[in-house]
């Protein structure tokens, strides 16, 4: 992917820029991860200050843009190393707790160089997908730097398309958000309505997430911009940092028939991302709904002897002074055949959702052999799809989390966030009770994953809509649902019910 400076150097930045014409077109749509521009670098350091000067041009743009480098005053007749500079990211979380983000600085070869004889070098590069904002780009030696030079990575929004009916997915790339406070949250907000927020602590500051398209047929406007503090900060413009971009986007409803979420059964997971190693005890699926059919597996035991499994799991809560127990009970019992091979089967427990361990005691003493199975999150379907204005409605889950970036569901309602939902002290259950609201015609509930508390103070995305779930929650990989209720213009609901 690198595209490498003139070969002698002696034209300079002439060849360079020759290059670009030609390039230019193909490059916009083929920008490489930061990490497929070279090999991953040593970290350089000065050794008796700076050794010459290096630029770029432009000095900021949007990642598939050209770069040109160009250096002077260094060692003439010497190799070295043009490198990008810029981190790696990651959630700091345990199985229960969640403490923030981390980012480590990590180096990449753009392209090997060698200076002429005058000291000068020249070279180009095509802006990589990555973190957005402040970059150094440095000439080093091995473990020296001779000097360097920042280049920043702009921000970009994109829709998939801007037009669809009611209920169409709304689809939205966006490249170059920063890893730094300040640049490191940003909110979305559908008709000046606050939606949840977009991270890209995993995915190297890109962000890829989907809204419904809801409300009146005709334009309809979606915002994306920076708050650290768990609202939309709407002001930017006379903040601290005045210059942080604000995006607007248009999208049209178009008349025609509304495009409805599937049925819950066909929103369950796929697979989970994050499923611990199996053991010694050997669970078929590895991971599924509450009430769907699981086969425990081992080996090893005595022939012909009845076995019990156990389910372990927690009871208890966050909010009182009582806390939770680790508790286990029987499951289902079985008898080892005669190559001392034995099958449990059983009806995934009711529980809360995520890891939990399954054991069977082999004899005397705390003996035992252990397995993992993993609940993961299912909806049941609205217990009323339709009526009028004030009609209540549930939305229930069953196997939700209790960690604490597993132990809430945001609730959205036509994009517009309307608090959470937690299921520890239930025991994974959720059930939201609302009314319907809005004018007459279809109106779209979402359940996000979100993360309930935690150490970190900057950002707080605490209890807020994470839209980007599926590529970059931290610890369980979670799902979302979606739901549909179509308001009737007959009559009205029995509110206060």
């Amino acid at each position: 992917m690198n595209i490498s400076g003139c070969a002698g150097l002696l034209r300079g930045l002439a060849c360079v820029f020759a290059a670009f014409a030609g390039l230019s077109a193909a490059i916009a749509e083929a920008a490489p991860r930061a990490a497929e521009l070279g090999a991953e670098m040593r970290a350089a350091e000065t050794a008796g200050g700076f050794v010459g000067k290096l630029s770029v041009t432009p000095r900021h743009a949007p990642a598939g843009t050209p770069v040109a480098v160009s250096g002077e005053g260094l060692p003439p007749d010497h190799d070295f190393d043009l490198v990008w500079r810029t981190v790696k990211g990651r959630w700091k979380v345990t199985s229960a707790e969640y403490f923030g983000r981390e980012f480590t600085p990590v180096a990449y070869r753009i392209v090997s160089v060698k200076s002429d004889k005058s000291g000068r070098i020249a070279a180009s590069f095509v802006a990589p997908e990555d973190f957005g904002f402040e970059h150094d780009i440095v000439v080093q030696q091995g473990a020296r730097l001779l000097t360097q030079t920042a280049f920043n990575l702009d921000m970009t929004v994109k829709l998939a398309a801007d037009t669809g009916p009611l209920g169409s997915p709304i689809s939205f790339e966006v490249k170059g958000i920063g890893w730094r406070e300040l640049e490191d949250s940003w909110v979305v907000l559908y008709d000046n309505k606050f939606t949840g927020f977009i991270s890209v602590v995993t995915t190297g500051g890109t962000a890829h997430f989907t809204l419904p398209a809801t409300g009146n047929v005709g334009l309809h406007i979606v915002e994306i911009q920076h708050s650290d503090f768990g609202s939309p900060y709407r002001n930017t413009q006379q903040s601290p940092v005045p210059d942080r971009p604000v995006f607007r986007l248009g999208f049209t409803v178009t008349s025609g028939a509304a495009v409805l979420p599937p049925p819950p059964e066909q929103q369950a997971q796929g697979r989970v991302r994050s499923l611990p190693p199996a053991g010694e005890l050997v669970a078929t699926p590895p991971f599924a709904g509450v009430g769907q059919p699981v086969t425990v597996k081992g080996s090893g035991f005595e022939p012909g002897k009845s076995y019990k499994v156990h389910w372990a799991t927690f009871v208890g809560n966050r909010m009182t002074g009582r806390g939770w127990d680790d508790v286990s009970r029987d499951l289902a019992e079985a008898k080892a055949d005669a190559a001392g091979q034995v099958e449990f089967h059983f009806g995934m427990p009711d529980d809360l959702g995520g890891t939990h361990t399954v054991w069977v005691a082999t004899g005397a003493g705390d003996a035992k052999r252990t397995g993992s199975v993993w609940i993961a999150p299912t909806a049941l379907p609205l217990d009323v799809g339709r009526g009028p204005v004030g009609t209540t409605f549930r939305v229930h889950l069953k196997g939700v989390g209790w960690s604490e970036t597993a132990n809430i569901y945001t609730l959205v309602y036509d994009n517009a966030t309307s608090g959470y939902a937690c299921a520890f002290n239930s025991q994974g259950d959720i059930e939201i009770i609302m009314p319907a609201t809005g004018a007459p015609g279809w109106h779209f509930v979402d359940l996000y994953p979100a993360i309930y508390k935690g150490k970190e103070t900057r950002p707080n995305n605490y209890r807020m809509p994470q839209l980007t779930y599926a590529d970059d929650h931290p610890g369980e990989d979670l799902p979302a649902f979606h739901f549909a209720f179509e308001i009737t213009a007959e009559g009205r609901g029995p509110v206060g019910q």
